[in-house]
C-alpha cells in the first residue's frame, strides 16, 4: 500500500484486511448474498426506540419499497424525521447495514428515522433507485399525523451511494416544490461520475482503500446505465445549487470523494447554502466501521450532534462515545 505511511495507525489494520472489492456483474449476486445475512442489532427497545418494516407504494404504480422504520417509543408529536439513504455504490447495501446508528440516532434525537431498501443497479439503473427513495419520502409526508411527524423538520442523508442518492433526491425535491426539505446531511457522498473518465486527474493518495478508482467505475457505469449523466442522478453536474437546506459533509481526508466533496461544499456556500464540512484526517472511506479508533468515535459524535442543529432539536439521551 503506497499510502499506507498517511493512514491513522488505528485505522491501518482493518484497511488492510477489508475485502478488496473487485466488482463485477457475476460476483454481485454472491456478494450480496453475503451481505443478506446481515440482520439488525439488537432489542432497539432498551434504548426506548420502536423498529417496524413497512411497505410503501412504489411512485407512478412503479415497485413497492420495503423499509425499516425506527420510532421513539415515549410518545409525542412534531417529532423530527430523518431519511437515511443506505450505502453500496448503487450496487450493493441494505438499510440493516445501518441498524445500529440509526437506533441510537431515534433514540437521541427523538426522530423518526425510515431507510429505503431502493432497487440495486446494474439490475435497476437510475432513475429506480431515486424513485424509490422519493416514492419513502413522499410516504412520511403524507404519514406525517401518523408517524407524529414535524413536516417543518425533515432531514435526508446517507452514506457513499447514498449521500449521492441523498444529494439526488434534495434537488430533484427542490425542483419539483413539492415538499421542503430542513437539512441534507452527507457523508462521504458519491457526487461525480466525472471522476471515472479515461482523463480525468485524480489525486493519488486517495481511494486506494476500500472504496478505489475501479470500483468507482463500475459504481457509476451500473447506476447510469447508459443514461446521459445528468442531475438530479449525478448530483455535482447541476447547473444551481440555490435554494439547497443547510448541508453537512463528513468525510476522511484519504478517501476517494475528497476533491469532489470540497467542490460540492464550495458550490454550496457560493450559492449562499450554509454548510458545514468537516475532513477526518488519515482517514479513508468506509473508516468509521473501524469502532474503537478515536477519529471514529469523534465521527459518530460529530454525526449525531449535526443532526440534533440540522433538525433543531435537543437530544434526548447523550452522545455516545
Amino acid at each position: 500500500m503506497k499510502t499506507r505511511h498517511l493512514v491513522d495507525p488505528e485505522l491501518i489494520e482493518f484497511g488492510e484486511t477489508f475485502p478488496p472489492l473487485d466488482l463485477k456483474p457475476e460476483v454481485l449476486p454472491a456478494m450480496r448474498k453475503m451481505a443478506a445475512g446481515m440482520t439488525v442489532m439488537g432489542d432497539p427497545s432498551l434504548l426506548g426506540v420502536a423498529r417496524r418494516e413497512v411497505t410503501v407504494p412504489g411512485l407512478a404504480g412503479g415497485r413497492d419499497v420495503r423499509c425499516l422504520v425506527y420510532e421513539p417509543i415515549a410518545k409525542g408529536k412534531a417529532r423530527p424525521a430523518f431519511l437515511h439513504i443506505h450505502g453500496g455504490g448503487y450496487v450493493l447495501g441494505s438499510p440493516e447495514g445501518s441498524d445500529d446508528r440509526n437506533t441510537r440516532v431515534a433514540a437521541e434525537l427523538g426522530a423518526v428515522v425510515v431507510s429505503p431498501d431502493y432497487r440495486l443497479a446494474p439490475e435497476d439503473p437510475y432513475p429506480g433507485p431515486l424513485d424509490d427513495c422519493a416514492a419513502t419520502l413522499s410516504w412520511m409526508i403524507e404519514n406525517a399525523a401518523s408517524l407524529a411527524i414535524d413536516t417543518c423538520r425533515v432531514g435526508i442523508g446517507g452514506d457513499s451511494a447514498g449521500g449521492g442518492l441523498a444529494a439526488g433526491l434534495v434537488l430533484r425535491t427542490r425542483d419539483e416544490g413539492k415538499f421542503k426539505i430542513a437539512f441534507q446531511h452527507l457523508v462521504y457522498p458519491m457526487l461525480d461520475d466525472r471522476t471515472t473518465a479515461d482523463d480525468a486527474k485524480l489525486d493519488p493518495v486517495l481511494g486506494e482503500y476500500i472504496w478505489t478508482p475501479a470500483s468507482n467505475r463500475f459504481g457509476w457505469a451500473s447506476y447510469l446505465g447508459g443514461h446521459t449523466p445528468a442531475s438530479p442522478a449525478v448530483p455535482a453536474r447541476a447547473e444551481s445549487l440555490k435554494d439547497l437546506p443547510p448541508t453537512w459533509i463528513g468525510i476522511g481526508g484519504l478517501d476517494l470523494f475528497l476533491d469532489e466533496n470540497m467542490a460540492y461544499a464550495r458550490r454550496l456556500i457560493a450559492a449562499g447554502v450554509a454548510t458545514e464540512f468537516i475532513i477526518y484526517p488519515r482517514a479513508y472511506h468506509g473508516f468509521q466501521f473501524e469502532a474503537g479508533a478515536a477519529v471514529t468515535r469523534r465521527f459518530e459524535r460529530d454525526y449525531v450532534a449535526s443532526l440534533a442543529r440540522g433538525l433543531g432539536c435537543t437530544l434526548v439521551q447523550p452522545i455516545q462515545a
